[in-house]
């Protein structure tokens, strides 16, 4: 199975979550603290689970998002 991982830029994000509602395998959260902008950015959690499909990158509307694949089985 393809292992990715996401990057995700906390100051460009501001929270809106979409990237957290479009990931079928549940690897992104809300951070729990915030960002200069006051915003509660989303964070990359579940590591493990994640296949670098780029849902979350396809909807982010500020660009906040770099999806990268790992090579291997991503260990």
């Amino acid at each position: 199975m393809k292992r990715g991982s996401v990057q995700i830029d906390r100051e460009r994000c501001k929270g809106c979550c979409l990237c957290v509602r479009a990931c079928p395998f549940k690897v992104l959260d809300i951070d729990t603290q915030m960002n200069s902008t006051g915003s509660f950015p989303a964070a990359f959690k579940q590591a493990d689970k994640c296949t670098a499909c780029a849902s979350c990158y396809q909807v982010c509307p500020d660009a906040a998002i770099t999806v990268y694949e790992l090579e291997g089985d991503g260990k």
